[in-house]
């Protein structure tokens, strides 16, 4: 099938289609023409991509990921995917953890303008000098 089938059948655009050939993701055969052709296993693949990406995964730790499904036989693929997957869940934990801290810092921050916002909604109204 061509890009634009592709495109149709997964629900990604060309653009980004192209951008997992660049990384090596994705593969196609070329036409004379040089027309992209795509076998029908690649919806396949494009989902898997698509879940790996929305895991928060990036084009890089991907494409060490994906020998396990290309050659999910070899016990050394799977020992490094595995290996990729734990350290991106480890960075995934540490933004977590830096995000809970974030918003724990923002939270003091928004108790104490909540605060000041009461002293001075019952705060006496100044009253304006005589002119």
């Amino acid at each position: 099938m061509r890009i634009g089938e592709l495109s149709k059948r997964t629900g990604v655009s060309p653009r980004s289609l192209r951008y997992y050939e660049e990384q090596g993701l994705l593969t196609s055969s070329r036409t004379d023409a040089g027309q992209r052709h795509y076998s029908d296993a690649a919806v396949q693949r494009v989902s898997l991509i698509r879940q790996l990406f929305d895991a928060g995964m990036s084009s890089r730790v991907i494409a060490t990921v994906l020998p396990c499904v290309d050659v999910p036989g070899d016990l050394g693929v799977a020992e490094e995917t595995f290996t990729a997957m734990m350290r991106e869940r480890d960075r995934i934990d540490a933004d977590i953890a830096h995000l809970i801290e974030t918003r724990d810092a923002l939270d003091v921050l928004i108790r104490a303008n909540s605060r000041h916002r009461a002293e001075l909604s019952t705060a006496p109204e100044p009253v304006a000098p005589p002119t």
